[in-house]
């Protein structure tokens, strides 16, 4: 087996995470390569709505060495300049990215240190390896899908705009940021609408004269460690969308999106439901009011001067779908013709053929660094603290990781 090329640290995925974990790495002169099998930023062009924004403003959703230029500091990015971002961040410090090859399996050397990678374009021999392939790799259908020739069904990451969709109704199928987003895309353009929500939190987009990101910021809250007990799954309803907005079920409802709960099953041309969607959007209020009361303790604690917002408590009144439920519908009668399915990704690892995943195939990992010496992972949820999954984030969890290697490197390199 011909080897193509020898080096220190080869790092796998040229997103926001690889490109972080390159600038780290430059900074402190360790060699390095980062492959990536498409464009950089990919995901951000090709596997996002048209439409899209960062839902964080740009002062906040960033690395902090550089702006998004032609963007106002509260502004919220459309996609493509997000990506462009990232291409000219690289370009910055000239990152060693090699675009257009794909990695097929990460091995340990025996006997010898070091890792074996197999690519579409030939051999690399690596002493450290990063897995910054980020967490949004595999979109998860749920198999209550319905197997219906008649029904056009996606997930949210093939939704461009609704152009695409054939005439109907549409079913989305989630309530995080891409399926608040997308209903209210659809039904704005005309669609019909069904919108199933399930447990959700609902931070205000701002409150006080104060962006949700910076209060999550001096209230600690981007530092949280771990989730809170049951709410792992939890998806977050925000969006940067026309100017940013706080997402408001009662609003959507009162817009024209027909809002129902869990999709429980399918049979034939009918849809079955929880009959919990109340529930759902009680407790996602109880999240966004916390919030504003965490907000207003700070502020008085801290003596500072920013308006009271007393109507950022008022909720329109309980529209007819929430309180007489729809438990059952049949998308043939009421001519939904198109199911989106807005029920997020799953990591795929099979590639990376060593001893770092437990017995469910997740990574094993403290801040990044994995249970098998010489491997990290980077871009995960939760890698470090709640920031992890932002810009900003995954920029200082790149920097730890950067910092680990060089560590490790000192110890290798130690001749007596």
């Amino acid at each position: 087996m011909t080897v193509e090329m020898k080096t220190d640290t080869l790092v796998i995925g040229a997103g926001q995470a690889g490109v972080a974990m390159s600038e780290h790495l430059t900074r402190l002169g360790i060699d390095h390569l980062v492959l990536e099998k498409k464009r950089i930023a990919e995901a951000w062009r090709s596997g996002r709505w048209d439409s899209l924004v960062a839902n964080g403003p740009a002062w906040h959703d960033r690395f902090p060495n550089m702006t998004f230029p032609g963007i106002a500091a509260d502004g919220f990015v459309p996609k493509e300049q997000v990506a462009d971002y990232f291409v000219a961040y690289a370009n910055k410090f000239n990152a060693p990215i090699r675009t257009g090859v794909e990695v097929t399996s990460v091995t340990r050397n025996q006997g010898r240190p070091g890792f074996t990678v197999k690519t579409s374009e030939g051999v690399i021999e690596a002493q450290h390896v990063v897995a910054a392939t980020g967490p949004f790799q595999t979109p998860v259908i749920p198999p209550i899908a319905p197997v219906d020739d008649a029904l056009h069904q996606l997930h949210s990451a093939h939704y461009f705009n609704p152009q695409q969709l054939p005439e109907g109704g549409v079913l989305v199928v989630g309530a995080g940021s891409s399926g608040v987003q997308i209903a209210d895309e659809l039904q704005r353009a005309g669609r019909e609408v069904y919108l199933s929500v399930g447990p959700h939190d609902r931070p205000p987009r701002a409150y006080r004269q104060r962006d949700f990101c910076w209060w999550l910021g001096v209230l600690g809250l981007w530092d949280a460690a771990a989730s809170q007990p049951g709410k792992e799954h939890v998806t977050i309803a925000v969006s940067g969308a026309r100017g940013g907005h706080t997402v408001d079920f009662r609003a959507l409802a009162q817009q024209g999106v027909k809002l129902v709960g869990l999709t429980e099953a399918f049979q034939g041309s009918k849809v079955t439901f929880l009959p919990d969607l109340a529930e759902n959007i009680a407790r996602g209020d109880e999240n966004y009011l916390s919030l504003l009361d965490a907000a207003d303790a700070y502020i008085a604690r801290n003596g500072l001067d920013l308006p009271e917002e007393p109507q950022a408590r008022d909720f329109l009144a309980e529209p007819a779908c929430v309180t007489d439920p729809i438990l059952q519908l049949d998308l043939t009668a009421a001519g939904v013709k198109t199911i989106i399915w807005a029920t997020g990704y799953k990591a795929d690892y099979s590639w990376l053929q060593v001893d770092a995943f437990d017995e469910n195939k997740k990574p094993k990992h403290q801040r990044g660094v994995s249970s098998e010496a010489g491997v990290y992972f980077l871009g995960l949820p939760w890698l470090s603290r709640r920031g992890s999954t932002f810009i900003w984030g995954v920029w200082h969890d790149a920097k730890y990781i950067a910092d680990h290697i060089a560590t490790q490197r000192s110890y290798s390199l130690y001749r007596k």
